[in-house]
C-alpha cells in the first residue's frame, strides 16, 4: 500500500465514531488506567453477549433480604425466614432445572460458605448444571463481607481464603469475582487481580468490556448493570418477575436492534444478575423461561457464561 493510502486509512480510523474512546482513561473508582476492549463480534458473528449470573448465597438466620420489612422486629420472623428458606430449598434447584431444560450456560456467583452449609442443595444444583462456571462471591452475603476498612493486605487475605474454600468444595479455582453484597472499594480490584482473578463483575457502568491496569495482569471488567439485577428491582422497586421479563427482553433486544441498524457497531455485552428469591419461584421461573426462549430465537444474541466471554476477549 502506498504511503498516501496508508495515511488515508489511518485518518479514516481516527474519524470512526467512538475513536476518542480508544485511549486509556482513569477509572472513576480506582484511578487506574482503564482501556475499552473493542470487539467487532462475538463467536459466530453474534453482536450481543448475554451472561446469566445466578447468585447462590448464604445470608444466615435473622440476616438477609426481607420480604416484609415491617416484620423485622419480630422474633421469630416466620415470614422473612420462610422467604429466605424457600429460595434455598426450592428456588436454587428450580433455576438449575430450568437452565438444564433450556440447554443454556449459566454462571454461578457462589458464597464460599454455601457448599459447606448446604451440601445437599449444592450437590443437587451441580448435578443439574455440571458445566456451570463458578464466580467467587465472598464468604457470605451478610456477616462476612470484604474487610474494606482494614486495607489491601486484609482484602487479599480474605480473597485468597474465599478462593481456597471454593476450590476445596468444587475442585476448581475461580478466575472470576463478584464482591459480596456488591460492596467493594477501590482497593478490591487490585487485590482480586493480585490473587489470580482475571475478570470481575464489579464494573457496572458500560455496554462493552474494558480492562483495568492492575498487576500482575490486567483485570477484565464484565458489565453488570445494576438497573437490571432482579433483586434490586424486586425488593426496592416492587417489580414482579413478569415486569423483569419485559425489562430484560427490551434491554437486550434494543442492543440487538442497534447492532442491526449499524453493522459497524462494536459487539456489546450484559451480565444479568438473577437470584432464587425472584426467579426461583414458579412464577419467576416461568418468566425467566420466556426470556431464555426469546433470547435463543434472536439471531444477534449469544448466551454465554462469564468464562466464555473472558476467553473471547483475548
Amino acid at each position: 500500500m502506498s504511503p498516501s493510502r496508508i495515511f488515508v486509512a489511518l485518518l479514516a480510523l481516527l474519524l470512526l465514531p467512538g475513536a476518542a474512546a480508544l485511549a486509556q482513561t482513569p477509572d472513576w473508582i480506582t484511578g487506574l488506567p482503564r482501556t475499552p476492549v473493542h470487539l467487532k463480534a462475538w463467536p459466530n458473528g453474534k453482536k450481543v453477549a448475554v451472561c446469566f449470573v445466578f447468585y447462590v448465597e448464604v445470608w444466615g438466620k435473622d440476616h438477609g433480604p426481607n420480604f416484609r420489612p415491617d416484620m423485622n422486629g419480630r422474633s421469630p420472623d416466620v415470614v422473612d425466614e420462610a422467604f429466605r428458606q424457600y429460595a434455598i430449598e426450592e428456588g436454587v434447584p428450580r433455576v438449575g432445572r430450568l437452565f438444564k431444560e433450556q440447554g443454556l450456560p449459566v454462571s454461578i456467583a457462589l458464597n464460599a460458605q454455601f457448599p459447606v452449609q448446604r451440601p445437599e442443595i449444592w450437590k443437587t444444583l451441580t448435578t443439574l448444571v455440571p458445566k456451570a462456571v463458578v464466580v467467587a462471591h465472598g464468604q457470605n452475603n451478610s456477616t462476612e463481607l470484604l474487610p474494606l476498612e482494614k486495607g489491601p493486605d486484609a482484602q487479599r487475605t480474605y480473597i485468597k481464603a474465599v478462593l481456597d474454600s471454593i476450590e476445596k468444595s468444587t475442585g476448581k479455582r475461580p478466575t472470576g469475582w463478584s464482591s459480596p453484597s456488591v460492596f467493594p472499594n477501590a482497593e478490591t480490584f487490585a487485590a482480586t487481580a493480585a490473587e489470580g482473578i482475571r475478570y470481575t463483575l464489579d464494573g457496572m457502568d458500560s455496554d462493552i468490556l474494558s480492562k483495568l491496569a492492575t498487576t500482575p495482569q490486567p483485570l477484565l471488567l464484565i458489565p453488570y448493570p445494576p438497573q437490571i439485577v432482579d433483586m434490586g428491582q424486586y425488593l426496592s422497586r416492587t417489580k414482579e418477575a413478569s415486569d423483569l421479563e419485559k425489562l430484560w427482553i427490551d434491554y437486550v433486544t434494543e442492543l440487538a436492534r442497534e447492532a442491526e441498524a449499524d453493522p459497524a457497531r462494536e459487539a456489546t455485552i450484559v451480565a444479568i444478575g438473577i437470584h432464587p428469591f425472584v426467579v426461583g419461584t414458579p412464577a419467576g421461573a416461568a418468566a425467566l423461561r420466556r426470556v431464555l426462549e426469546n433470547f435463543k430465537a434472536q439471531k444477534q444474541v449469544w448466551i454465554a457464561d462469564t468464562d466464555e466471554v473472558a476467553a473471547a476477549a483475548k
